[in-house]
Parts: structure tokens; C-alpha cells; sequence
């Protein structure tokens, strides 16, 4: 370091140590630039050397994240390949996996490290996936939730053979050194349905666990949250662990205009979608009840003109469901102008999993201990969240009251996500009412006065014919609210809505009720609700500004 006066060290003012980096990156930036367009150049022109790789190296070494030099890398290496013999070729792509670990250490999630190490290892003649499990074990003692290291190990896992049990016991090993590893509780619940399936028909593939390792489940997460109740990942997964099967609920099937409705318990995409009509397969057009809704609970089509239209003829529906290996039936007898298919709401667990005995008494203790904490840790949120999930699985109608009151706390002790809790109690609320149905036939449907924020398994209510939503904390009708394709009335007075365009698609609507709520009278609402009730006979609208009118639109 230089003297100054009397010996003293000459310390450099904070200006000039900013401007000597600067200097600095300049000089790399332009020492990175003039190799780069060398490299450009050269695969421009075509060459395929020595060179390139070098150039690529020195580039990439400091910058994993080029992809376009990561892909000319591919092309200079397959070139290669047809030029040398096999055990050069070895080398070579054994030389390459050095490298981009050595990339790797610059940046453990770059992209294009991931990339093409798994297509390097596609290309070599002889893989060596024993190296990069440790190479992912190592990668991810470093840091347990990269996630382009836990995808590259699921290729890796499939490549070498690797049982799932193995794996299994791997996401063991994970979460037992680290309860808070969120990465491997999910990778857990991949591996859990493989290993452990739920008994099914030979026709059906359950993607749930058995009852016997589903209570052990419980009670690995039960000690996860007891070590660390403020730590999320274990609630999360026990969240998992309480879900239900996914499940064609519901076939709706109308002489009119020869439509078939398919409701589903979660939102689907419609391929895999098939439809026989006594016996012969049907080649349809699937259509969600909205264009917005790519993923749909529920899906409609049109059957080839003259199929189900004669009264006199009775008809019989299969709706198969490939991807989850299940069908449903579905009967329209002789002078039926409709026919539904669903479970009775009275009898089928159609918001939770099926409980036996055995289940019951392990969730029963659960929501004990669960208690427990919650007197020592009375700010939980978590513990809270869980303690009404577990309400819910075991008696939602039982713990009704319990319930709402805790939903309340939890506003209290976490108001930034009270919207969050308002819109998450408003379902509970209406699985209550749609499981106090005293037969799954009821047409009419009341949600009045209950403190609603959203709206929510409408694909439940699919052949509704009218429908009470007044006096609730409304702000919408969103695009699901066109699921309830057999609607013709509607009730919706004493809300908040501004937005109609679940309205858009409701074939049947007749009658519409919006008193009070907070509806524009803009030129788009005028020319919507004239486009909407277009081709019906009359339709009887009440708007919030005219509180004692009733207009028709014929």
C-alpha cells in the first residue's frame, strides 16, 4: 500500500475506490463482449472446433446463464461425436459434466447447467447416475430447496431405476434432520400414492394414500408441528394428507338442445374426456361454461342433432374420464325431458375423505393435541387453520359453530390475511348448506344472510333452478357462476356487486333480482344485459338504482 507524508498510509477516498470498480467492470465487460461476438461469429459461420468449446468455457465459467452459447455447446459437442470413436466420445461428454459442475458452484440454479447436464447424460455411452445422485445429495445439503436440483433428480431417479421406497426413505432421512425442508415433504407426497395406494377397482387409480400409512403420516406431521408449531411446511403437507379424491361429482344430461354437463370435484383440463351414448362413442366438442376457464369443475357438449331429442326413447350415457381411469353413468328414461346423476348429498363425504373407525379415533386425538397447543401457543395460526381442517374432516356440521368462531380469531391474530380467512370460511359455509340438503334433487338453493365473500362449488349446484345469494358481502359474479347452467332465477338483492359477467353464459336465466348493490349503468352493462337475455321470451330484471322497478327485455 503506498506511504504518504511521515509514513502514513495513504488511504483512497471512497470516490476513487467506486471509480477503480467501475474501471474495472468496464475492462471485464469488454473482455466479455469481444469474446462473445467471436463465438457469435463463429457459429454463424458454421465451425464447429476445439475453439468454440474453449471460447464457450471461458464465457460460460462466469455466466451460466447465456443459453444461446449453452446450445451452441450442444452443436459443437454432437459434431464432435461423429468424428471420434466411442470411448473419446466418453471422454469428451465425461469432460463436459466437470465443467458444468463447475458452473454449477457459480450458480447452483442456472437454467441452462440443469439443462444440459441431463442432455449430456442422454448422450453419454455410459451414464454414470450413481455420480449424480451424490452430485444432487450434495447440491441439495447445500441448499434443500433448489428446485432444478430436485427435478434433475427425478430424471435422474427414473434414468437409473431407483425404487420409490428408496426415495421414500430419502425424503426421510431430509425431513428428519430439517422439519422446515417444504421440498421434500411435496417430493413425499408424490412417492406416497405409488408406494402406498389407496385400495381401488381394478377400473379406478387412486392417487391417495392407504389408511394404514396415512395414520402414520399423521403422525410424523403431528411431531413436525409440535417441534416447530410457527414453521409452515408440515401444516401444509397435513393439509394434504386431509384432502379427498378427485372425482367426476356429477353427469347432466337435457333433451333441449341435446347438451351433456360434466361436473368435477376440482377444476380439470377436458382432455381424456369420452362419451358413449348407448354403447357408441361420440365424437364431441368439450367447452368449459366460460371462454376464461381453461381448467374447469365443470364441462359441456353438444350431441350430433336427433341422438337423445325423441321423448319415446330412453338413452344411456357413460361419460369416461381417462386420465384418473374412471366413468360415470348416467340414465335418461323414456318421457324424461332431463336426467342427473350424482350422489346424494346426505350420504356422500362430498367435502372430505371417508372415515373409518380407526381414522376417526386418530384425527379425534389429533384435534386433542391440537387443542393442547393451541392453549399454549393461543396466536397460532397454524394450529388454528389445522384445528378447523380437522373440524371439517371430522363433523364440518358438528363444529358449525366452533368453526365460524375460530375463523374469527384468526382475523384477530392475522389480519393481513383476513380476506383470505372471510373467503376460505364463506366455502365452508356453503358446504354446510349444500350437505343440509335433505335430498340431492332440491332445484332450489338459499345462500341468504350468511356474511359471503365469494362463491364457491358451484359445479355442485349444476342443475339449480333458482338461487337465493341476497344479503351477503358480494362483489361479483364471476365466470364460474356460469356453471349453474339450469339457473332461471336468481336472487342476488342487498350485496356489493359491480361485475356481472358470470351472467354472460346462463342459457336458461329468466329472472334476475339486484337490488341494492353498487351495477354502473354503463354503455358495456346496457349492451351486455341486452346480448345476455337475447332470444329468451321475457326476462324480469330489478336494478339497484330503481329499487321498486321491473323491466322486460323481450
Amino acid at each position: 500500500m503506498p506511504l504518504g507524508w511521515h509514513g502514513r498510509v495513504k488511504i483512497k477516498s471512497t470516490a476513487q475506490q467506486e471509480e477503480e470498480k467501475r474501471k474495472e467492470k468496464e475492462k471485464k465487460l469488454k473482455a466479455f463482449v469481444s469474446a462473445r461476438d467471436a463465438v457469435l461469429k463463429k457459429r454463424s459461420a458454421g465451425e464447429h472446433d476445439e475453439e468454440a468449446l474453449q471460447l464457450t468455457r471461458q464465457l460460460l465459467s462466469s455466466n451460466p446463464d447465456f443459453a444461446t452459447l449453452w446450445n451452441y455447446r450442444r452443436e459443437v459437442l454432437l459434431h464432435l461425436e461423429t468424428l471420434r470413436e466411442k470411448d473419446e466420445v466418453q471422454k469428451l461428454y465425461e469432460s463436459e459434466l466437470h465443467f458444468i459442475e463447475a458452473c454449477l458452484k457459480v450458480n447452483p440454479k442456472s437454467y441452462g447447467c440443469w439443462h444440459h447436464r441431463t442432455w449430456v447424460n442422454t448422450r453419454l455411452p455410459q451414464p454414470d447416475w450413481t455420480r449424480e445422485l451424490g452430485l444432487c445429495d450434495r447440491c441439495l445439503s447445500l441448499d434443500e430447496r433448489n428446485f432444478h436440483c430436485w427435478d434433475y433428480r427425478r430424471v435422474v431417479v427414473k434414468a437409473s431405476g431407483v425404487s420409490v421406497e428408496q426415495e421414500l426413505q430419502f425424503t426421510d432421512r431430509l425431513i428428519g434432520s430439517n422439519f422446515s425442508n417444504y421440498s421434500s415433504w411435496h417430493y413425499r407426497s408424490t412417492l406416497l400414492p405409488q408406494l402406498h395406494p389407496q385400495p381401488a377397482p381394478d377400473s379406478f387409480h387412486s392417487h391417495r394414500v392407504c389408511e394404514e400409512q396415512l395414520l402414520k403420516e399423521y403422525e410424523l406431521s403431528h411431531n413436525a408441528f409440535f417441534t416447530d408449531p410457527n414453521d409452515q411446511s408440515a401444516w401444509f403437507y397435513y393439509r394434504w394428507l386431509l384432502g379427498r379424491e378427485e372425482m367426476i361429482s356429477c353427469v347432466y344430461v337435457s333433451r333441449e338442445g341435446e347438451r351433456v354437463s360434466v361436473a368435477f370435484s376440482k377444476p380439470v383440463h377436458s382432455e381424456g374426456l369420452m362419451l358413449v351414448l348407448d354403447g357408441q362413442p361420440q365424437q364431441v366438442e368439450w367447452r368449459s361454461t366460460h371462454p376464461r376457464l381453461r381448467h374447469s369443475p365443470v364441462w359441456l357438449c353438444d350431441l350430433p342433432p336427433g341422438s337423445i331429442s325423441d321423448m319415446s326413447n330412453e338413452h344411456n350415457l357413460t361419460i369416461h374420464w381417462t386420465e384418473k381411469h374412471t366413468h360415470r353413468d348416467c340414465a335418461l328414461y323414456t318421457g324424461c325431458a332431463e336426467s342427473w346423476c350424482r350422489d346424494s348429498a346426505t350420504n356422500l363425504e362430498l367435502f372430505r375423505s371417508e372415515l373409518s373407525v380407526e381414522k376417526s379415533s386418530v384425527l379425534q386425538a389429533e384435534l386433542q393435541s391440537c387443542n393442547q397447543l393451541l392453549e399454549l401457543e393461543p396466536q397460532n395460526k397454524w394450529c388454528l387453520l389445522t384445528i378447523i381442517l380437522l373440524m371439517r374432516a371430522l363433523d364440518p356440521l358438528g363444529h358449525e359453530k366452533e368453526t365460524l368462531a375460530h375463523f374469527q380469531t384468526l382475523k384477530e391474530v392475522d389480519p393481513m390475511r383476513s380476506t383470505y380467512y372471510s373467503d376460505l370460511c364463506s366455502k365452508f359455509l356453503i358446504e354446510n348448506t349444500i350437505l343440509k340438503m335433505e335430498y340431492a334433487e332440491v332445484r332450489v338453493f338459499s345462500l341468504s344472510n350468511k356474511n359471503l365473500t365469494t362463491l364457491c362449488h358451484l359445479d355442485q349446484l349444476l342443475f339449480v333452478t333458482h338461487i337465493n345469494l341476497s344479503s351477503n358481502q358480494l362483489l361479483r359474479l364471476p365466470p364460474h357462476f356460469a356453471m349453474l347452467q339450469c339457473l332461471e332465477v336468481l336472487e342476488a338483492d342487498d350485496n356489493a356487486i359491480e361485475n356481472l359477467e358470470g351472467l354472460y353464459h346462463l342459457p336458461k336465466l329468466e329472472e334476475v333480482s339486484l337490488r341494492n348493490n353498487r351495477i354502473l349503468f354503463s354503455k358495456k352493462s346496457k349492451c351486455f344485459i341486452r346480448n345476455c337475455f337475447s332470444g329468451v321470451k321475457s326476462q324480469c330484471l330489478v336494478w339497484p338504482c330503481f329499487k321498486d322497478s321491473v323491466f322486460f327485455i323481450n
